[in-house]
């Protein structure tokens, strides 16, 4: 190894070019799980469909998946995660969850659960997932290798949402007939305490990387809720100013789907009938409204690349965080506007992947090493 004190301006020079050579190496691809608005196949078929982030988001390729009903016509897709570390990716179904090798892209293993699946989530090292019940009492712990579970935790809220604390200490867990968030101690698999009351049952929500405010949507706010984690207090309402409101096609609720940019510094939350995410300033508390931007579809959720470059609503649009401009429309092999709740962006090195995103736009300040 060349000395760093005599060499130090020649050394720096070598490390740029060998970070150049590794990011020019790297390919950006969008997940894209479907059907993943209901059943309807309109919105792309059936499949993950694979995007290239960095080549206008063209259509890559399609991944079969199963998740058949006894019909044999696709169930809905509930859920999508992925990790890096064991080079997998993860599909719930209304009854069966799904596990498909990212490098062979072969379905490994796809198992079956009694009370059904929704969106659940994965721990960091991408062994251990929570799986909610499709709204009923429990969240399974299973192993994220073989499909089995482990045990049980049974907060009796109706479960739906899960989104894992990025550092693998907290998972937390939010049901469609509680106001309250539970948050379950991974070591024991146990609530060790909730968040709220909130106004009304939670919907999407999602947090901030150190773990201390939740953003929740709920019934019959367009806007969102703020949570203090630490005093487990609902601290703020936020409703979406000057914007009417009015019927929904799907969720039953004014705004289904919000997310936190990377870097902590915007809330977008959903607005099904107007057609429109709205976008407010999360660097003071209560977060201010500053801008909207239109879709071509209602939007159910949202969530971003992991640069923070992207935002992507579930109605397929692509939108640039910075200008707020729609850049590109995700489109399948069959020239179908794609559509889906459940999306995430996995980086490849080569044929290795190095990084996973995730379905729910939480904060981290874009730590790109996640």
């Amino acid at each position: 190894m060349w000395s760093t004190l005599r060499w130090g301006c020649l050394w720096v020079v070598v490390i740029g070019l060998v970070d150049v050579e590794s990011s020019a190496a790297e390919r950006r691809l969008l997940y894209v799980a479907t059907p993943g608005i209901r059943n309807y196949l309109e919105y792309g078929g059936h499949g993950i469909i694979v995007f290239d982030m960095d080549n206008g988001h063209r259509f890559v390729k399609r991944i079969p998946i199963g998740g058949l009903a006894a019909d044999g016509k696709p169930m809905n897709v509930k859920g999508v995660c992925a990790s890096a570390v064991t080079g997998r990716i993860y599909v719930s179904t209304l009854q069966t969850l799904m596990c498909v090798d990212l490098i062979r892209e072969q379905m490994l293993w796809e198992t079956r659960f009694d009370k059904g699946c929704d969106r659940m989530a994965l721990s960091p090292d991408g062994r251990t997932m929570y799986l909610p019940s499709l709204e009923k009492d429990v969240w399974y712990i299973v192993d994220a290798l073989t499909g089995d579970e482990r045990s049980r935790v049974t907060p009796d809220s109706g479960a739906h949402n899960t989104v894992y604390g990025p550092d693998g200490k907290w998972c937390y867990l939010a049901g469609l007939r509680s106001p309250l968030l539970s948050v379950a101690d991974t070591s024991t698999h146990e609530i060790v305490r909730t968040v709220g009351p909130f106004s009304q049952s939670i919907r999407p929500f999602t947090i901030n990387g150190s773990q201390t405010l939740v953003f929740a949507c709920v019934n019959e706010c367009l806007g969102f809720e703020v949570g203090d984690i630490p005093s487990g207090k609902m601290i703020h309402r936020v409703e979406v100013p000057d914007v009417e409101q009015g019927p929904v096609k799907r969720h039953g609720c004014p705004s289904h789907g919000i997310g936190l940019t990377p870097d902590e510094k915007e809330i977008w939350v959903c607005d099904a009938h107007n057609q429109k995410v709205h976008l407010f300033n999360a660097t003071v508390m209560p977060p201010t409204y500053l801008t909207s931007v239109e879709c071509r579809d209602e939007p159910g959720w949202v969530t971003f690349s992991i640069d923070g470059a992207f935002a992507y609503p579930s109605s397929g649009d692509v939108v640039d965080v910075e200008t707020r401009q729609i850049v590109a429309q995700l489109t399948d092999e069959a020239q179908r506007a794609v559509g889906s709740e459940k999306l995430l962006e996995i980086d490849w090195d080569g044929d290795r992947p190095v990084r996973a995103g995730n379905q729910f736009g939480i904060g981290h300040g874009h730590d790109r090493s996640r």
